[in-house]
């Protein structure tokens, strides 16, 4: 089990690492050279960079510090770790590739391409547990304790970052081009990750219910919707559902291979939700009687 999981942790870092540097050519080889921004903390530092000429990788890990320190105690410390990683690996390489010679400087060109490259950079570090940006750190953040969605928290974020580039770039093209490149990179990026949407909903079949439901509650914040079922081979199960976020679907795939390896686990797309499906606060009884979140 030991030698699974160090085996297991070896792949994110890879993939992480590969998703982090395919991001950052994205970002240096496509965007930069057309002044085109990428969404939250890069996109302000592209803004940054652009006015004073100081590098953008040191801006991009130093403006990203900042999220990382605040979610430490918050979003777990697997989370972070892979996350400092990433954004590491990421201004590392932002520095190496700069000195390149450009992909291309046609706009249409770096939109197109530049937005699928740093989908599939982006999609491949989310996949394997880690994150680029410090906006999606607040966001999720902000999830766990308000009504707002991920989604919508880098949405508005972003659209307020592409104005305010509009207006101090003088340029609105570019903040058009850049609204164009953020939407295709965010479905090039659902298509990375399979399909991954802000919001997904997991239904576990287990006969450790209330040891993974308990996990879930404390690491998480989620509570579940707990139901009885009936196997046709296996007999009686526990059924739990809940509802959360894409950036969690990693993590709570580490709590149930963790407690029960057997479990089996069907994660789908929610593509709305009517009533209140956030997380509660309170003990952990009252997970058996709460509707998910």
């Amino acid at each position: 089990m030991f030698e699974n999981k160090i085996v297991k942790l070896v792949i994110d870092f890879i993939g992480m690492t590969l998703g982090a540097v395919i991001a950052a050519f994205a970002i240096e080889e496509f965007l930069v050279p057309c002044t085109i921004l990428d969404g939250g903390v890069v996109g302000v530092s592209i803004i940054i960079s652009t006015l004073s000429k100081l590098p953008l990788s040191l801006l991009t890990i130093c403006l990203n510090v900042p999220f990382l320190v605040f979610g430490a105690r918050k979003l777990g410390r697997m989370f972070i770790v892979k996350s400092a990683y990433s954004m590491a690996v990421f201004s590392l390489f932002l520095e190496l590739f700069a000195p390149m010679a450009n992909a291309t400087e046609e706009y249409l060109l770096a939109v197109c391409f530049g937005g699928v490259i740093l989908g599939i950079g982006v999609g491949l570090v989310i996949k394997f547990g880690g994150c680029l940006d410090g906006t999606e750190t607040a966001a999720i953040l902000l999830n766990k304790k308000f009504r707002f969605s991920v989604g919508r928290v880098v949405l508005i974020c972003n659209i307020v970052i592409f104005a305010a580039a509009g207006i101090i770039l003088r340029s609105f093209d570019r903040a058009m081009y850049s609204l164009l490149t953020y939407f295709i990179t965010s479905k090039v990026l659902d298509i990375v990750e399979s399909g991954m949407e802000q919001t997904k909903a997991a239904m576990i079949i287990t006969n450790d219910a209330k040891e993974i439901s308990e996990k879930i509650y404390t690491r998480l914040g989620r509570t579940v919707t707990i139901m009885e079922g009936e196997g046709l081979v296996s007999g009686k199960k526990v059924v739990l559902y809940c509802v959360l976020t894409r950036f969690e679907i990693h993590e709570l795939k580490d709590i149930i291979k963790t407690i029960d390896s057997s479990a089996f686990i069907a994660v789908s797309d929610v593509s709305e939700i009517i009533g209140n499906h956030m997380k509660k606060a309170g003990t952990l009884e009252k997970m058996k009687t709460t509707d998910e979140a």
